[in-house]
């Protein structure tokens, strides 16, 4: 007994002396644990605070979390606005400006040159505009829209902002399909149907292709900083051009310049009268086109936010400015304000404020429609008849002439002095706004003119002439007297 009490008493000094040490183990390990919970917890406040903050080069999985669906919304409604800008606004513009005998001719060529546009994007249009290459041409590597799916996204202009890829595809699509068939009414009533569709191809590939990739093309805000040469040789330059004063307008009324020339003008051009047969339809197709427009320049913002208002409400106020100065000079100079005179002032406003569109604020949108309908006017009623050329429908005088004086007026409209937007720096991350000097950028902008114009200069003589000598471009002196309605298309758009 007194064996077993002696051990028992051994036995709880041993445990009572080593009750310390395990104590300290303990509170050893309880401080490991509490170290490893807190190290998780700051891990997980880090990760909180880059989330709620922009992430640099998102991952395509982070970039799905960073789609919202009304800019979506408002991408797939503007594309259909500059879809209805071409058909069927465009459509009725021109060809209720023609002769009863050429309308249905300018109805098919409008409504066929979207349909091929349209086919030559989704095949190589896309990639050769808006992927990486060179600072003139992109590449291949999304041919046939390879690599464009539901879970792709493409960048907007704010940081961790994206939008479906299709979304984007699309949109542009619609702007590839309006430019060529702007082309047409310079030569109007006077070019076969398909030599007209083998032009579209190759122009689109040589002349809107290229001039898209360098003016739009760039890595986008979360990626330029680690890329800053991943960019279009005009954007390199600085050149702003929000929604296509260069890209589709200067392109366009260039072209339809180089056209008119090289076909020649009209059989009996300035000895008969040309009226238009219906200027009904051209007041339609002009209202269409005022209303498609806001797609065009408000969805040029790639969001549903306050610039989108900003393009929306500088395009309506320019646009009507425009149309009232044009009439205010007819009244002054024939005694009477006309129909065709107000519709074509509002394209000219139309015109001039695409490139300016987002950058602009109201005031100045008016002012620049004011200067564009008074400058075009003097091209359209002065100098077209000065040269002799024969620009059927005047693309080059409404176009051309309108989107030098936009892409040019960018440069003033755009100071933050007189209200504009300034321009964004995305060389940094996050972005931040660019110090302006209105000189400074005058210059990028002349750089963007001068390159476009010289550019589908050459491109479209090249091709012309190639057409001229090879398939041929003008119908034959009868064809053209009797009609390219039935001539080109054995059928007349009416029936009496």
């Amino acid at each position: 007994m007194s064996k077993t009490l002696k051990f028992l008493g051994a036995a709880g000094t041993i445990v009572f002396a080593a009750l310390p040490a395990f104590a300290q183990e303990a509170v050893e390990k309880a401080a490991d644990g509490a170290a490893a919970a807190g190290a998780v917890v700051a891990e997980v406040a880090a990760a909180v605070a880059v989330a709620d903050g922009p992430i640099k080069a998102p991952t395509v999985e982070q970039m799905a979390g960073m789609v919202d669906k009304g800019d979506t919304s408002w991408m797939l409604i503007s594309s259909a606005l500059v879809l209805l800008m071409s058909i069927p606004a465009l459509a009725l513009f021109y060809g209720g400006l023609v002769r009863t005998k050429n309308m249905l001719s300018l109805l098919m060529q409008v409504f066929m040159i979207v349909s091929v546009a349209a086919l030559v994007w989704v095949t190589y249009g896309y990639s050769l505009a808006f992927t990486s290459g060179n600072a003139f041409i992109g590449g291949f590597s999304k041919m046939f829209l390879a690599g464009v799916s539901t879970t792709t996204y493409a960048a907007t202009f704010s940081n961790n902002v994206y939008i479906p890829e299709y979304a984007f595809v699309v949109f542009q699509m619609t702007f590839a399909c309006i430019t060529p068939a702007l082309i047409v009414g310079a030569f109007a009533e006077r070019i076969k149907f398909t030599p007209l569709m083998i032009f579209t191809v190759l122009w689109l590939t040589f002349a809107y292709f290229p001039i898209a990739h360098m003016v739009w093309y760039w890595a986008g805000p979360d990626f330029l900083v680690d890329a800053p040469n991943d960019v279009g040789f005009l954007w390199g330059k600085a050149a702003l051009d929000f929604a296509g004063g260069t890209v589709v307008h200067i392109n366009a009324g260039i072209a339809g310049l180089v056209g008119c020339l090289i076909i020649g003008k009209r059989v009996g051009h300035g000895k008969e009268a040309t009226p238009p047969h219906s200027m009904t339809m051209t007041m339609i197709g002009a209202s269409l086109l005022w209303v498609g427009w806001f797609g065009f320049n408000a969805g040029s913002n790639l969001e549903a936010n306050g610039l989108a208002a900003l393009a929306f409400i500088n395009t309506f106020v320019a646009t009507a400015a425009a149309a009232v100065a044009w009439c205010l000079i007819e009244q002054f100079h024939h005694g009477k304000p006309s129909l065709l005179g107000a519709v074509t002032g509002a394209v000219a406003g139309l015109v001039a404020i695409t490139p300016a569109s987002g950058f602009a604020a109201p005031m100045t949108s008016i002012l620049l429609g004011f200067a564009a309908s008074g400058l075009c006017y003097v091209f359209v009623a002065y100098v077209k008849n000065k040269l002799g050329y024969d620009d059927t429908l005047d693309v080059f005088g409404v176009h051309g002439v309108g989107g030098i004086v936009g892409a040019l007026g960018t440069a003033v409209v755009a100071d933050p002095a007189l209200g504009g937007q300034g321009w964004v720096n995305y060389n940094v991350f996050p972005a931040i706004p660019g110090e302006y000097v209105m000189a400074d950028q005058f210059v990028s902008q002349l750089w963007a003119v001068g390159t476009t114009v010289v550019w589908t200069g050459v491109v479209s003589a090249v091709l012309f002439y190639a057409l001229k000598f090879t398939t041929g471009l003008r119908p034959t002196e009868d064809a053209e007297r009797e009609g390219l309605d039935l001539t080109e298309h054995g059928e007349r758009a009416y029936n009496y």
